[in-house]
């Protein structure tokens, strides 16, 4: 069904090197002209990788006590390392939290709407027809800022993208929006 159209698709669009990586966002063709793309931070650190981390760390900074083990030292040295651990522990949570973000954009012959999901925000809305609308790469702040816009409004879409995910992402939504034209 689906699967195989969709398979056929994506080996005569894009170029063999392409087809390997792995990519931060996942097209999904979900009818008739109509496809969904999800977009979302990479995090090279899974949760499991997390975790032999902290216990990794904190073995090693558990080890230089041993010589101190019975002494006051000990007590001097132990909260700096709790709070090693614990700014460790802090950091990483945020970052994933931080990765919780979503972009959904859903592309249709007569509708395109990009929703993006923040932890903690609100969910942001844009919706135009697909007609009108361009993906535009830009030299800025950011190498290769993409955009999406429609003549009245602009929007970024993939902030958390590197420049050459964008790249990739740029060309594939100018083929999707010239297929749906």
């Amino acid at each position: 069904m689906a699967g195989p159209k969709r398979d056929k698709l994506t080996i005569a669009r894009r170029p063999l090197a392409r087809q390997t990586a792995f990519m931060p966002y996942d097209w999904r063709d979900i009818g008739e002209g109509e496809a969904r793309l999800v977009l979302w931070p990479f995090r090279s650190l899974p949760r499991k990788g997390f975790v032999w981390f902290i216990a990794v760390t904190v073995t090693l900074l558990a080890m230089p006590l041993l010589a101190v083990l019975g002494s006051v030292i000990l007590w001097g040295l132990l909260p700096f390392m709790a709070l090693t651990v614990w700014g460790m522990w802090y950091a990483l949570q945020r970052s994933y939290r931080s990765g919780e973000t979503r972009e959904v954009l859903m592309l249709s012959p007569t509708r395109l709407s990009l929703i993006r999901s923040d932890p903690g925000r609100s969910e942001r809305h844009w919706e135009t027809n697909p007609y009108w609308v361009r993906p535009i790469l830009r030299a800025g702040p950011v190498e290769d800022y993409l955009t999406l816009t429609d003549g009245a409004r602009e929007i970024e879409l993939g902030a958390f993208l590197t420049p050459e995910e964008r790249r990739t992402l740029h060309d594939q939504l100018l083929r999707r929006l010239a297929d749906l034209r």
